[in-house]
């Protein structure tokens, strides 16, 4: 079955968190996801507070931009989340928007590099290795976690990617443990997305479960439609969303599933009027439809 969930958007004001979580946690909806966007909120604050209001809810952060973060301090992080809430949280790491990565001073010259070798090193200290690597920009001296998540022969949770281009999504599926895709992406792009991951896969020798995550625009409500036509032209070109009455959202991310979409994120306009009305709609009426 697919997997359905909504996105916390970082336009409302971090107060707003609990209400909208412990919505979704009540409405019995499976992921509520969160974003790490610049100069919004902090990607494992809001995580860590949403997982402590809540008791079911699986809360994903999608993503954490790496050149912000030190990989020893990225896997202290997520481990600590993993241990206190275990298989409940979700960690994608990404390049970032480059704009903002140079406003704050850490836009570096290769991004893939930088993304690969964070992957490497994150993944390393969550599995409980002690970890030296003399890398392009992840350098680490005999680094090992005090508190991993898990020790063997317990797998590791898994880090996912955020990932748009070719190399990326091979990078992806070579290195990362899933895909995040970012919404406006229409189920033949999945398909090819989910290809090129899979050449990424196939040239590590991995068989191992990778989970594709895909963001869906979606808008209920009578100006539903003109709020997400709105929201879509801000990137210049059509975008793949749904707007109306669940049934054509359920449809709209049952074409994303059918293209190789493990999870399914509904992602709501910016200034959607009622967030917690949102994740209830997504799991009251939307879910039932979506198999």
């Amino acid at each position: 079955m697919t997997a359905l969930g909504a996105v916390f958007r970082p336009q409302l004001p971090p107060e707003r968190l609990r209400e909208v979580a412990q919505a979704a946690d009540d409405a019995g909806l499976e992921q509520l996801w969160l974003w790490e966007d610049c100069f919004f909120e902090g990607g494992v604050s809001t995580a860590s507070a949403a997982l402590a209001w809540t008791r079911r809810l699986r809360v994903g952060v999608g993503l954490l931009p790496v050149p912000l973060r030190n990989a020893a301090l990225a896997a202290m992080e997520a481990a600590a989340l993993h241990r206190m809430f275990p298989g409940r949280a979700v960690v994608a790491l990404g390049h970032g928007v480059q704009s903002w990565m140079g406003q704050t001073g850490a836009r570096v010259e290769s991004p893939l590099t930088l993304l690969r070798e964070h992957l490497a090193a994150t993944r390393a200290l969550l599995r409980g290795e002690r970890v030296t690597t003399r890398g392009r920009y992840v350098r680490l001296d005999d680094v090992a976690l005090v508190w991993p998540p898990a020790s063997p022969p317990a797998s590791p949770p898994p880090v996912l990617a955020g990932a748009t281009g070719p190399r990326t999504l091979r990078l992806s599926g070579e290195a990362a443990d899933g895909t995040v895709i970012v919404a406006g992406t229409a189920p033949d792009d999945v398909r090819r997305a989910r290809r090129l991951i899979d050449e990424g896969r196939e040239a590590a020798g991995r068989d191992d479960r990778h989970e594709l995550v895909c963001y869906l625009h979606a808008a209920t409500g009578p100006d539903g439609p003109a709020r997400l036509e709105a929201e879509t032209a801000l990137g210049g070109r059509p975008e793949y969303g749904a707007a109306g009455p669940a049934a054509a959202i359920a449809e709209a991310a049952a074409r994303l599933a059918e293209a190789g979409a493990d999870t399914v994120i509904l992602q709501p306009t910016g200034d959607e009027p009622d967030p917690a009305g949102f994740v209830r709609f997504t799991a009251e009426e939307v879910r039932p439809l979506l198999t």
